[in-house]
């Protein structure tokens, strides 16, 4: 298996994206839906990166700069459901972190909605207790929080019934590169800080 820039004007693989978009996700994207969202994931100043074997795309992931180029959004993130368990994901992920690390990135974070009712977050109104809920979330059916977990991320908070009542999205996010601590913020920087 080889990870590499997915190309802009490669239209087997821009099908074979689609297509997978429509196998991982075919609640929100069929046909002309998963053609766009691949345009837009292949925008300019966006990253696209691929796992192929043999001519065959097994993954594909995608971020897109936001708060400047400090924050990155990883989406979307799929992979073929015929090879996931064999760290695909995970290999497309940490390669995603170092791109966007290069680029100046400093958080990478994701939102993984609860749209089928698969954690713990789905049961009850979420803007109850909300903090409690979230350090109590328990995974019901396999939901993918899970697995962004292993790779680093970290829940930081939740937008309850995002999705419709009782469906929250649950977002996440890691630090990819070394904070500074020896740069500070003093009240001589606060002072000097144009309003």
């Amino acid at each position: 298996m080889e990870i590499r820039e997915f190309p802009k004007k490669d239209g087997d693989l821009f099908r074979q994206a689609a297509a997978l978009l429509e196998e991982c996700f075919p609640h929100a994207y069929s046909g002309e839906l998963a053609r766009q969202q691949m345009e837009l994931c292949l925008e300019e100043g966006r990253v696209s990166l691929m796992a192929w074997e043999e001519g065959r795309l097994l993954g594909f992931v995608g971020a897109m700069p936001q708060y400047g180029v400090t924050a990155w959004e990883l989406h979307p993130l799929a992979v073929t459901v015929a090879r996931r368990g064999e760290g695909i994901g995970a290999a497309l992920v940490a390669a995603l972190e170092r791109e966007v690390a290069a680029r100046g990135c400093l958080t990478l974070y994701l939102g993984t909605d609860d749209e089928f009712f698969q954690t713990s977050l789905s049961q009850g109104d979420l803007f109850e207790d909300t903090f409690e809920k979230i350090q109590n979330i328990r995974n019901l059916a396999r939901h993918p929080y899970e697995f962004y977990q292993k790779q680093g991320f970290q829940i930081v908070g939740v937008l309850p019934d995002a999705n419709g009542p009782g469906k929250p999205d649950i977002w996440m996010a890691k630090r990819v590169t070394a904070r500074d601590k020896s740069r500070r913020v003093t009240p001589q920087d606060k002072s000097r800080t144009p309003l």
